[in-house]
């Protein structure tokens, strides 16, 4: 063994021995091995991690190229998603909803009304001819024109009495209250036949009417009863009251319809009673009176046909005056009906305008005008045959 030999091994027994002596010195530090040890293997560990989902990314890649970075960047964009979206929908085909009773009933309701069609049109005992003569001639004309004025007169007499009788009702006093109730309960309770002719008769209880100052010789106005109530004043009389009986309660019903904190908010704001009242209560309340008194105001215009039996000339009064004369009922009672179904309609097209515009603070959208409806199932349909197409 030469000496360079022997040195380089003393050296390396030398740092071995040196190694082992500081072992003990060491302590703690000496752990510091096994540590070393897990971390190996954690590493170990987050390599598979990202070799696994590396091989996932790859097989998304391969089902999806979209998903690939390497493809075209502007294939993702939010434009050429949209423009893709709605190539699809383009290419699809819109089937509508299939509703077989729906159609039956359908074809059933359009049979009916083809039958009921086709008999009033080809039966000649209707007698059109006779009904297109009619319909206009003076005198159903001046017959319509007192119907009118009947239910504009009544309806007047009704509603604006019937406002005052639902506040009476409404008020904390007991008496007037009660005189309220006790109107409204014996208008409602008694037949307007009955009514009209207690009116028409009342010279036979009372041979005058006067009007001063009582037990002085003080008097305003005096006539006889009998030229007094002429039959038009004992329909307006006999409709009106009958009218305002039913109307204070519809009235009555819609301010009860009212959130009470409506009226307590308006009373902390020092407003005066009767601006709540007309101003605040009323508005809202209309929302609720309005379908029923159109109800009231169309049954009004039916009920003047009662007023026949005072003689008066209004439209049914007329009709039956000049069937009676030419024996022809059936066309003369059809012209009464089809003047009383243009009235109505009338009546119902202006209900309907009256009520949207009291639904604009109660409602986010208004509801359709009847032309608005058509636009829009128009449009609709030309975009389902746009789509179909």
């Amino acid at each position: 063994m030469t000496p360079s030999a022997v040195s380089s091994e003393t050296a390396r027994h030398a740092s071995t021995a040196t190694a082992v002596a500081r072992v003990p010195a060491m302590g703690a530090e000496s752990m510091s091995c096994r540590p070393a040890a897990d971390d190996s293997l954690a590493t170990l560990e987050t390599s598979r991690a990202i070799e696994d989902r590396s091989r996932d990314r790859d097989v998304e890649q391969a089902a999806d190229p979209a998903l690939d970075p390497s493809a075209d960047r502007s294939a993702g964009s939010p434009a050429a998603s949209t423009q893709t979206a709605h190539e699809d929908l383009l290419r699809l085909r819109v089937v509508p909803a299939r509703h077989p009773g729906r159609a039956v009933l359908a074809v059933v309701v359009g049979l009916v009304i083809a039958a009921v069609a086709y008999s009033f049109l080809t039966n000649p005992r209707w007698e059109w001819g006779v009904v297109a003569q009619w319909f206009v001639a003076e005198s159903v004309i001046r017959g319509l024109l007192e119907t009118l004025k009947l239910t504009v007169l009544a309806g007047v007499v009704g509603f604006g009495l019937g406002l005052a009788l639902a506040l009476m009702r409404l008020s904390p006093s007991a008496l007037i209250s009660g005189v309220a109730w006790t109107f409204s309960w014996i208008f409602r309770s008694t037949p307007l036949l009955v009514q009209l002719l207690l009116w028409y008769n009342l010279g036979y209880l009372y041979e005058r009417i006067t009007l001063g100052i009582p037990l002085t010789d003080v008097t305003f106005f005096d006539a006889r009863t009998s030229d007094l109530m002429t039959p038009l004043l004992a329909a307006i009389l006999g409709l009106g009251l009958h009218q305002a009986a039913y109307a204070a309660e519809l009235i009555r019903g819609g301010i009860l319809s009212v959130d009470q904190g409506q009226l307590e908010a308006a009373s902390a704001l020092g407003i005066p009673a009767r601006d709540r009242s007309l101003r605040i209560i009323l508005p809202q309340a209309m929302r609720a009176i309005l379908p029923t008194a159109f109800n009231e105001i169309i049954g009004l215009v039916k009920g003047t046909s009662i007023v026949y039996v005072l003689a008066h000339a209004e439209l049914f009064f007329t009709i039956q005056l000049i069937y009676g004369r030419t024996q022809q009922v059936l066309p003369m009672l059809l012209v009464a009906t089809v003047w009383y179904v243009v009235i109505t309609s009338l009546l119902s097209i202006g209900q309907y305008y009256i009520e949207r515009h009291y639904a604009r603070g109660a409602v986010r959208t208004l509801p359709p005008t009847p032309l608005q409806s058509l636009r829009a199932r128009l449009a609709r349909r030309s975009t389902s045959k746009g789509a179909l197409a």
